[in-house]
């Protein structure tokens, strides 16, 4: 027989339990034991948003993803383990700003 069988395997993240967010430090507890902990800072319209609209999240995605509706937020198990930011540009993030200073007056 020449060559090598080979079997291809495809891994999934981990399933979201629990999720926390400070003013500083978003933590997220998986059905696997382990705690991802990042900065807010990473998530630009987290760090901006009041400790009510930090609290209105879902579990999305069957699991593997974080939503929160006041924020049109969305976070996945996967970009957090990979240590991924917020990739929002610059001109959405303050286009975003000014839409919520509207909506405040």
């Amino acid at each position: 027989m020449n060559g090598m069988n080979s079997v291809a395997v495809t891994l999934s993240p981990a399933r979201v339990v629990s999720v926390e967010v400070t003013d500083d430090t978003l933590s997220v507890d998986l059905e696997d034991g382990r705690t991802i902990s990042v900065p807010i800072g990473w998530y630009p319209r987290l760090a901006y948003s009041t400790p009510a609209e930090r609290s209105n999240f879902q579990i999305s995605g069957a699991g593997f993803g974080i939503h929160w509706p006041d924020l049109d937020e969305d976070i996945g198990v996967e970009g957090l383990l990979l240590g991924k930011r917020s990739t929002e540009s610059p001109a959405s993030f303050a286009r975003w700003l000014q839409r919520r200073k509207q909506d405040t007056m």
